[in-house]
């Protein structure tokens, strides 16, 4: 059973009232069951192999003992806490299905949003960390030579692991033995990866525990992997001022190195204290406590030492010339990751797991595959990374190497390149079977190079192979883009196989309008929208307060609608920038405007809750209630309606377009002013916050 909190409220409610009046479990996207495709298999992750994350068995008592619930919903105290711990569950379902089916950043940014509010709990500094990595990267890298996505790439990423795990039980096994997470030891070593309530009483239960704990700890290494690149950026942009003209890196190369350093790998006392217990020594910094841990992990199979760790791992920002004239984003991310945890829950309550988090992100880039495994050098190579030394890294790199589709080029040269837009998998046996799109307007340089490919092979394979970027890696007869994953993770359990085909570009799942601009505010747009009937002089962090005191569910559905606002533009031939332009501004939204908007915000509301579980249903208002003396009966009506999980204004079943558009027109006026009287809002905030206006197209 996915959802055992929801199920075990509706069980209540039908022995409280005499009948099944909810809330019912949401419905499983299509295929999720039993599809060994990337969607399927991680979707089904989270729904079927999740159970009972982050429960708390203390609160549940407590709630049983009071009769209080401990859970938000649209207000503190409304549900169960493991209800609010489910449908937390669900919308990271929802958000993770959603990217998938858009690659789209505004929904990657939502799958951030939901991680980061699950487990790193209610603070807004990590989601504005990765708003302004998009922003970053976005703008910045134009001005290099090659360079392509990051952000939505970290969400590719996350999603694979959750589908290797999901089908591999190889892995599974490796993963539950390293970290002690057996039918009979569950939770030893796991420190804060799963409920409070001691170990799991038989094998199910225990598999739950172990999938928790990977999705806790996978999703900070896939999502956080890369948050170092805005240090590795301006690094890229001065050398690429000169290799516009062609020239080389290297020593004659103008290359700039970071100082001050230190201030950001030195550990606080309760971070070193607590490292200290852990690992029985002191260390006085970051580095020196990951180049422990990656010793002691692979140095018996790699010779490599604590010292000689420390020693590369330093450099990496100080001494570029040492490895190539390259900045190492890598560990920056580290770094910045563990300012992260330490900010987010105290030095003193981080644990062993987070520090393998942090090594794995640390290796995944250029320190492992250069300087410990060299998988290029002939002569130094060493055996591939087992996932029974270092499971969290060997998921990283296996990931951050197949995630190569759809990822926006920004670099000048990354532009022109040819790069595989989109990517089939089949996971079944244990394996990953891909197939990698591009574009069939491209056949002209695919067929020219094929042709130059067969000639070199013909005239017997003299000097370099002709290249085509990374079609020619998969398509070549060496498979070089496969074999170079082989040389760095070890793929015996987890074999590849991968073609190069080409197809039609889709460009309507990207959600891409003529709207243009840094428009990735969604979390103040949404807090704003929120707080838009409080005082005009009300403090950002007064609207934060009252946004967050919801709970994740109705937070998401703010930042949904924030997102929509470009579509709804484009439907009335309006768009946005932040450029002076030649067209007429809108400052309000005519009833003619407003009565194209409104129906398709219906619709967002109408499809956002029926994904979430929500039926139609009245008995909210009708049921006899019991008395409350400290409750009204509007606050007690409300606070059933999200204990049953029904709506006057919901639908049942899959509504069309049309008869979406029906069931707003049979509301009376006040329901309907809620679905467009916000986004008169939002032409204010766009101001405020992004210096943004909204124009008409045809004037």
């Amino acid at each position: 059973m996915a959802y055992t909190a929801i199920e075990e409220m509706r069980q209540k409610n039908c022995a409280r009232f005499g009948k099944d009046i909810g809330p019912m479990l949401p419905p499983a996207a299509e295929g999720v069951t039993a599809g060994n495709d990337l969607r399927s298999a991680s979707l089904r992750f989270l729904r079927e192999r999740c159970e009972g994350l982050r429960f708390d068995a203390e609160k549940a008592a407590e709630e049983e003992r009071t009769g209080v619930y401990l859970g938000r919903s649209l207000k503190a105290g409304q549900i169960p806490y493991n209800m609010e711990m489910d449908l937390d569950r669900l919308c990271l379902e929802n958000a993770l299905a959603d990217f998938l089916g858009s690659g789209a950043a505004d929904d990657a940014y939502s799958v951030y949003y939901c991680y980061l509010e699950m487990f790193f709990g209610r603070s807004g500094s990590s989601k504005r960390m990765m708003e302004l990595l998009s922003e970053y990267e976005a703008n910045g890298s134009s001005l290099l030579m090659k360079h392509r996505d990051h952000f939505s790439h970290s969400v590719y990423v996350f999603a694979l692991g959750l589908a290797i795990y999901e089908t591999n039980a190889a892995y599974r096994r490796i993963f539950r033995e390293f970290y002690g997470l057996g039918a009979d030891d569950a939770g030893a070593g796991a420190g804060n990866a799963g409920a409070k309530a001691g170990g799991p009483a038989n094998a199910r239960e225990a598999e739950a525990r172990a999938a928790n704990c990977f999705l806790e700890y996978w999703g900070l290494t896939a999502l956080l992997h890369d948050i170092g690149y805005p240090f590795e950026l301006p690094f890229e942009q001065v050398l690429s001022y000169f290799e516009v003209t062609h020239q080389e890196r290297g020593a004659d190369s103008a290359y700039m190195a970071y100082r001050g350093i230190g201030n950001l790998t030195k550990l606080d006392e309760a971070s070193a204290a607590r490292f200290e217990s852990i690992y029985g020594r002191y260390f006085a910094s970051a580095t020196e406590l990951f180049s422990f841990d990656i010793a002691g992990k692979l140095g018996p199979d790699y010779g490599c030492t604590e010292e000689g760790m420390r020693d590369v791992v330093e450099a990496k920002p100080r001494e570029p010339a040492r490895f190539g004239y390259f900045m190492d984003h890598a560990f920056f991310s580290a770094v910045r990751a563990f300012r992260e945890l330490r900010d987010a829950f105290g030095g003193g309550k981080l644990t062993r797991m987070h520090v393998d988090a942090l090594t794995a992100i640390l290796l995944h880039n250029s320190l492992f595959k250069f300087a410990i495994a060299f998988y290029k050098d002939p002569k130094k190579h060493k055996a591939p990374l087992k996932a029974s030394l270092h499971p969290l890294a060997w998921m990283l790199m296996i990931c951050d190497e197949l995630q190569c589709w759809d990822r926006t080029a920004y670099g000048r040269n990354s532009r022109t390149e040819l790069h595989p837009m989109a990517a089939d998998f089949d996971f079944s046996r244990c394996a990953v079977n891909a197939v990698y799109y591009y574009d069939e307007e491209e056949q002209d340089k695919i067929s020219a190079w094929e042709a130059a490919y067969a000639a070199w092979e013909e005239g017997g394979r003299i000097g370099k192979p002709p290249r085509l970027k990374a079609y020619s890696d998969m398509a070549e007869r060496s498979q070089r883009f496969t074999t170079d994953i082989e040389k760095i993770v070890d793929t015996s359990i987890c074999p590849l196989h991968v073609e190069a085909s080409v197809r039609p570009v889709e460009y309507g799942s990207k959600h891409t309008y003529l709207s243009e601009s840094n428009f990735l505010h969604l979390y103040d747009f949404a807090a704003a929208l929120h707080g838009r009937n409080m005082p005009a002089d009300t403090s950002a962090e007064a609207l934060e307060e009252k946004f967050t005191s919801q709970s994740l569910e109705y937070q998401l559905s703010g930042i949904n609608r924030a997102k929509h606002f470009g579509r709804y533009l484009d439907a009335l031939g309006c768009f946005y920038t932040d450029r002076p332009v030649a067209y007429e501004m809108v400052r309000e939204f005519t009833p003619e405007q407003a009565a194209v908007v409104a129906p398709m915000e219906h619709a967002r509301w109408v499809r956002e809750h029926h994904a979430m579980g929500w039926r139609y249903g009245t008995d909210y208002l009708t049921l006899p209630m019991p008395e409350m003396p400290a409750v009204e009966e509007k606050a007690a009506r409300s606070m059933l309606r999200e204990q049953l999980r029904c709506h006057k204004l919901a639908m049942d079943g899959e509504p069309s377009d049309a008869e979406i558009a029906a069931h707003y027109a049979g509301l009376d006026e006040k329901e309907q002013d809620k679905d467009w009287k916000p986004f008169n809002s939002m032409l204010k905030l766009l101001k405020k916050f992004d210096g943004l206006r909204i124009y008409r197209l045809n004037g």
